[in-house]
């Protein structure tokens, strides 16, 4: 449950392989253009259970941020291991200037049961780069 391998498709379920989608910004050769992408890249982070993606995009100065970084860890650990990542859609984005919004479903289980939510994110951009602020 919840690890995906790196192979095959991408967890953000948009039937394209891992390496050629989401693997560009969670190895860091590409950083996201939009909102969307980070956002999609962050859900395929979680369902690869890798935390420093996770953090390393996450706003220092937002609400999201955590400065203990080793429970932060463990709690996205705990997260991935214990959900399957069946992809995510995006209903709505938007940018202006340095600031975005991405509403967005993330389709989830854990233990056969759906645990599926949505969410209105909000994204800043800082130095040329697109990190998730919060939620609305």
């Amino acid at each position: 449950m919840g690890r995906r391998r790196k192979t095959g498709l991408c967890a953000c379920g948009s039937k394209t392989p891992y390496l050629r989608c989401c693997a560009r910004y969670i190895s860091g050769d590409e950083l996201p253009a939009t909102p969307a992408q980070l956002m999609q890249s962050r859900y395929t982070a979680y369902a690869l259970g890798n935390a420093s993606y996770i953090i390393a995009t996450t706003d220092p100065d937002g609400p999201m941020w955590e400065t203990d970084h080793d429970a932060w860890r463990a709690s996205i650990a705990d997260f991935s291991r214990g959900c399957d990542f069946l992809g995510v859609h995006v209903l709505d984005e938007s940018a202006d200037g340095d600031d975005g919004t991405v509403h967005f479903h993330a389709l989830l289980s854990r233990r056969r049961e759906d645990v599926s939510f949505q969410e209105h994110s909000i994204f800043a951009r800082r130095g040329g780069r697109w990190l998730y602020w919060g939620r609305k």
